[in-house]
């Protein structure tokens, strides 16, 4: 995990929330991570983070078996085109029986797939790139949608 989040601290204007013990955030996110762009270093009004990771099974989100030592996830907002282009069907389809304890494998996020999400448990030599490579394109999609939300700006899209 520390080598992907030496990378992911690299990424121009990004804000990470890592809650800890005796933190204002609620106790269940203490040891994740949440990722943000946010050059004005100011959690964004209205705007989710673009990626995740979790270390523990929260409600509702168990599939993966996040308790067991050692076990990790990264969640990766890909949107749809590239959601369907990793997992080979619509994030809204129904879902697939997959085996979400599977580790260092790119698949559909056991419970926001519909919103576009990815997610790999315990990254390693086959998914490393390919995390890095989505982590940047979610950044730098983020970092679009905020210079689109900024006053004044003008879109050109």
């Amino acid at each position: 995990m520390e080598q992907l989040l030496e990378a992911i601290r690299e990424f121009d204007g990004l804000l990470e929330l890592a809650p800890g013990e005796g933190s204002t955030f609620p106790e269940i996110a203490w040891g994740d991570h949440f990722f943000y762009y946010a050059p004005d270093g100011q959690v964004p009004q209205r705007e989710q983070p673009y990626a995740t990771i979790v270390t523990k099974n929260y409600p509702g989100d168990t599939s993966c078996e996040l308790d067991h030592p050692d076990r990790w996830r990264l969640n990766i907002h890909v949107g749809k085109d590239a959601f369907v282009e990793l997992m080979g069907e619509d994030p809204r389809a129904e879902a697939s029986l997959r085996d979400y304890t599977a580790v260092d494998v790119v698949l559909p996020h056991p419970a926001h797939r519909a919103q576009g999400w990815v997610s790999i448990t315990n990254p390693g030599t086959n998914t490393h790139l390919l995390a890095l490579r989505l982590l940047r394109t979610a950044h730098e999609d983020a970092k679009r949608r905020a210079h689109r939300r900024r006053p004044g700006t003008v879109s050109s899209e």
